[in-house]
């Protein structure tokens, strides 16, 4: 069950494998807005009263299916073992020559 200040993990769509925080849960809808993820530019009108107008981002909700909770000791020892990955790929990547 995921709730408000939860760290999430995305798992499908445009933003996949970015973490962030549970800002809002919509249960009704099945929905989720993480803070920095699926961020929206939205064109905005000035109104009467003397607010301006322009392009603000918003962050829009995502279906909650499409986020799964991260524990903080799996978060960390995740960062570390991409970062190990990423050496070990470059060092086995590079062919030899042949004579």
């Amino acid at each position: 069950m995921i709730k408000i200040n939860d760290e999430v993990v995305v798992i499908a769509g445009d933003d996949r494998n970015k973490t962030g925080k549970v800002t809002k849960v919509l249960r009704k809808e099945n929905r989720v807005i993480v803070e920095g993820i699926n961020v929206v530019k939205k064109h905005v009108k000035p109104d009467a009263s003397g607010a301006n107008g322009g392009i603000i981002e918003v962050e829009r909700p995502i279906n909650i299916s499409n986020v799964k909770k991260v524990e903080a000791k799996k978060a960390a020892a995740k960062k570390e073992v991409k970062a190990e990955e990423k050496t070990t790929k470059k060092s086995t990547t590079k062919k030899e020559k042949k004579d």
